[in-house]
C-alpha cells in the first residue's frame, strides 16, 4: 500500500499499524552497495528545531514540501538512503519509497537549537531498540564536545551507552562529533584541523567497542588538513555536508576529501534538499559524480 502525500494524516489517524506492517515488508540491502561508496541524504534538522535555510527561517516546517524534495531525492541514481528522525522516516514509509535503501534513524535530538541546554543532547529520538525493531539499517548519534559546559559529560556518557546498544544488536551507528562552544550565546562548532583531530579521537573511544562504529565528519576549514586529520582513526569516514553558501566551492572541497582512502562516502542534507542554486536533481546528482 504506497500512499501519497495528501492521505498520511489520514492513514495515521485510523491505521497506525500500517506503519509497523510498511516496515516489515520493506525491502532490505546492505549497507554498502556495489559502487562500494555511501550517498545518505539527511532529514533530522527538524525535530531540533533547526527549521532554517539561509534567510528563509521556517523553510523546513513545510512537511508536504520537504517529504516531495525527499522523495525526489530517493528517487536519483546512486542515492544510498536517508538519515530522518521516525516521523519522516515513517511518512516515507508510508509512501513506499524507502524500499532497497538504506535507512537510518537519528537517535539524540534533545539539544534544541538555540536552547540553553542545547549541549545536554538527550536521545530522545531512535533508540537502538526501535531500529532493530523496525528492520531500519543503521543510527546516527551527535556528540558535541563543550569543554567549558558540564552538559557536555552527560552526552559523553549517554553517547557511549548508545554505542554499546548499537554493537549488541550488530548495527552501524554513525558517530558525529565536534568540539564546540558558545560564542554571543550560541553555539559554534570549530572546524580547525586540531579541533576535528581531537573530537575523532574522543568519538572513536567512546563505548566498550568500535567495531559498528563509523564517524561522521566535517570537512576542516581548510580541506587539505584532511589528510593529516584522518589519520587520528581507522574507523570508516563519511562526509557531512552542513548548510552551505558557495555551492560550488563546497563541492570542490568534498570532492577533495572524497579521494582520502577512509572516507566512505557522505551524509548530506540541506545543501542537497535545498540548494541555493538549481534543482534538488542537479544537486543530487552532482553529489553522485562526486562519488
Amino acid at each position: 500500500m504506497n500512499l501519497s502525500i495528501p492521505d498520511l494524516t489520514a492513514v495515521r489517524a485510523r491505521r497506525p499499524e500500517a506503519v509497523a506492517e510498511a516496515a516489515a515488508r520493506r525491502a532490505r540491502r546492505p549497507l554498502i552497495g556495489d559502487s562500494g561508496r555511501l550517498l545518505i541524504v539527511a532529514a533530522d534538522h527538524p525535530a531540533r528545531g533547526a527549521l532554517g535555510i539561509g534567510d528563509r527561517r521556517l523553510a523546513m516546517a513545510n512537511r508536504a514540501d520537504l517529504l516531495e524534495r525527499l522523495c525526489t531525492a530517493l528517487s536519483r541514481p546512486g542515492v544510498d538512503g536517508v538519515l530522518a528522525t521516525a516521523d519522516v522516516l515513517e511518512d516515507l514509509l508510508l509512501l513506499g519509497v524507502l524500499e532497497n535503501k538504506v535507512v537510518m534513524g537519528s537517535m539524540n535530538r534533545g539539544g534544541l537549537a538555540g536552547a540553553a541546554f542545547e549541549m545536554d543532547d538527550r536521545f530522545t529520538g531512535h533508540r537502538p531498540e526501535d531500529i532493530e525493531r523496525l528492520g531500519f539499517d543503521a543510527g546516527k548519534l551527535l556528540v558535541r564536545i563543550d569543554y567549558d559546559d558540564p552538559g557536555s559529560l552527560a552526552t559523553l556518557e549517554s553517547t557511549a551507552r548508545a554505542v554499546d546498544a548499537m554493537a549488541a544488536r550488530r548495527l552501524p551507528v554513525f558517530v558525529e562529533p565536534f568540539i564546540s562552544r558558545r560564542i554571543d550565546g550560541r553555539v559554534r562548532n570549530d572546524l580547525s584541523a586540531e579541533a576535528v583531530t581531537r573530537s575523532i579521537a574522543i568519538a572513536s573511544g567512546l563505548g566498550g567497542t568500535s567495531a559498528y562504529t563509523w564517524l561522521k565528519l566535517p570537512v576542516t576549514d581548510d580541506a587539505d588538513d584532511m589528510a593529516e586529520v584522518l589519520q587520528t582513526s581507522t574507523l570508516p569516514v563519511v562526509l557531512l555536508g552542513g548548510e552551505v553558501g558557495d555551492q560550488e566551492a563546497a563541492y570542490e572541497r568534498w570532492g577533495k576529501a572524497l579521494r582520502l582512502p577512509s572516507v566512505q562516502g557522505m551524509v548530506v542534507g540541506r545543501s542537497l534538499l535545498y540548494p541555493a542554486e538549481g534543482s534538488v536533481e542537479a544537486a543530487v546528482d552532482t553529489a553522485v559524480g562526486l562519488l
